[in-house]
């Protein structure tokens, strides 16, 4: 059901002349079902306060509430002689056309952007209310288009746990969408299989802070929370009521520059089941790295920071090593962010390992003289659609200095791309692998697998791009004059044969 109704939501949208692509598709969803799912959750609260004979005070106030503005309610007449109560619909007298987006523009909208100002603290849910209503706007154009929508979306329902996974997972297919749409829409989208192999490497545990400072649209993040919410706490019992509570307000932490990324990725948390995501918007790049105290700093860090981007000579001037690359820049924050002892995987372009500029070489030497970079994962092309550049992994520990590195290259039987995606079977062999390597002094050696000692590198430019020693060397290819030697003694050779034959006739 639910997928139906956000391919019917889109045929409305696109007709709209507000929205113009897949972007402006899921921007106005997400407004739309965000104020759906807080109607459902006051619902549930009013509930439980109910059983536990407590009084709930909403949220929303009663004009601006989703089931006065939104979709007021109608039990239809009972049919005669049928036995049954009439269907309960929308009112044909909810407001539609202009009063609608009139009331959406001009009282809707600056009443939720209040809530930032009058929240008691910003990790709660109407501190995130007034934040995202500052964000937005409303681009549905017509009102009769936002009436259709309205409508389909007051059909989904957020009870459940299984509505609510459902919902999750649906949401991020529309984000994966995103990619196909311009305007750098897939830089928002890791693949999940790739985000859970490196949560799983991390391996975080409940009470630690779990950190991304280019967040887009939270794929680290939810991940982490599913991960966690999966495996339970530390003592293997479960999760308590102080665990759940620790997971929902002291436990992720992000940051994202761009607008509709801050958007979704708050979205996709609140779906996911993070109520009040700890997610600001700002640069995290317009940080001073030496602004940064210990109280600021996080247990994990999970990211995919933004790569072949370049940043101004002021935002380079916060930090010690001086690049305009933006990817080499979020690696010193990232670096400088963890705690002593703090773990974290980064997902980077392949040429960090090799680049000679002063700037990649002076950060190499940084992060295995600080960090212990235990694990190297080689990403093939095609694994970021569109993206038209190879990646790797970085895993590493701060606290202590690397001595030796194992790399993984992964090699698979076919070429990746929109159609033949990474798949998590794809990394079944490295985290098997990986599980043998993470309390050992080195990992294991394969085909695909092998260790490097610190001792090894060149000092000069602490080159980490070290070729498989365990993968079969090529023959060689011959030189020209030796091909051009043999082409000419097999014509000669033919040659004979043809005389041969003209002998014979």
């Amino acid at each position: 059901m639910f997928e139906q109704t956000f391919k019917n939501i889109d045929d409305i949208l696109h007709k709209d002349a507000g929205c113009g692509s897949e972007l402006d598709y899921v921007e106005q969803t997400s407004w739309i079902l965000f104020l759906k799912y807080l109607d459902d959750l006051e619902k549930d609260r009013a509930t439980a306060a109910e059983l536990t004979g407590k009084t709930y005070t909403p949220i929303i106030a009663p004009e601006y509430q989703w089931t006065k503005w939104a979709a007021p309610k109608l039990r239809q007449a009972q049919l005669p002689g049928s036995g049954t109560p009439g269907k309960v619909v929308i009112d044909h007298n909810a407001r539609t056309g202009d009063d609608l987006t009139d009331f959406v523009n001009n009282e809707l909208f600056p009443y939720l952007k209040k809530f930032k100002l009058s929240a008691d603290s910003a990790d709660t849910i109407e501190y995130k209310i007034g934040e995202i209503f500052s964000e937005l706007k409303n681009r549905i154009q017509s009102g009769y288009n936002l009436r259709e929508v309205i409508n389909r979306i007051d059909e989904l329902r957020f009870r459940t746990h299984a509505e609510k996974h459902e919902m999750s997972h649906l949401y991020e297919d529309k984000i994966k969408n995103m990619g196909n749409a311009g305007r750098n829409g897939g830089e928002y989208y890791t693949p999940r299989p790739l985000i859970r192999t490196i949560v799983k490497v991390v391996a975080p545990q409940i009470g630690e802070k779990i950190y991304d400072g280019a967040v887009g649209s939270a794929g680290f993040l939810c991940e982490a929370f599913d991960y966690l919410a999966s495996t339970g706490s530390a003592s293997g019992n479960g999760l308590s009521t102080k665990d759940w509570e620790t997971l929902q307000k002291r436990t992720f932490y992000g940051k994202e520059k761009k607008s509709l990324a801050y958007i979704i990725g708050i979205m996709n948390m609140i779906l996911h089941g993070v109520e009040a995501p700890n997610i600001i918007h700002t640069n995290t790049l317009a940080e001073n790295l030496a602004d940064i105290q210990e109280k600021d700093r996080y247990d994990v860090v999970l990211a995919n920071p933004p790569f072949g981007g370049k940043e101004r000579a002021e935002v380079q001037q916060n930090f010690p090593i001086k690049t305009g690359e933006t990817a080499s820049l979020f690696l010193q924050h990232f670096i400088k962010i963890l705690k002593a002892g703090g773990k974290a995987g980064v997902v980077i372009k392949n040429t960090f390992l090799s680049n000679t500029d002063n700037a990649t070489v002076a950060i190499r030497k940084t992060l295995l003289e600080s960090c212990n970079l235990h694990t190297v994962l080689d990403l093939p092309g095609g694994t970021f659609t569109g993206a038209g550049v190879k990646t790797v992994v970085l895993f590493f520990e701060k606290g202590k200095p690397t001595q030796k590195v194992w790399f993984y290259s992964l090699n698979l039987d076919r070429n990746l791309g929109k159609t033949n995606p990474l798949n998590e079977n794809d990394l079944k062999d490295f985290l098997t692998l990986f599980e043998e390597r993470r309390d050992a002094s080195e990992g294991p050696e394969t085909p695909n697998s092998w260790n490097v000692t610190v001792a090894e590198l060149v000092e000069a430019t602490y080159d980490l791009s070290v070729k498989n020693p365990n993968k079969k060397e090529e023959a060689a290819l011959r030189h020209p004059q030796a091909i051009l030697e043999e082409m000419k003694a097999l014509d000669e050779e033919s040659a004979e044969i043809l005389n041969s034959i003209l002998e014979l006739i």
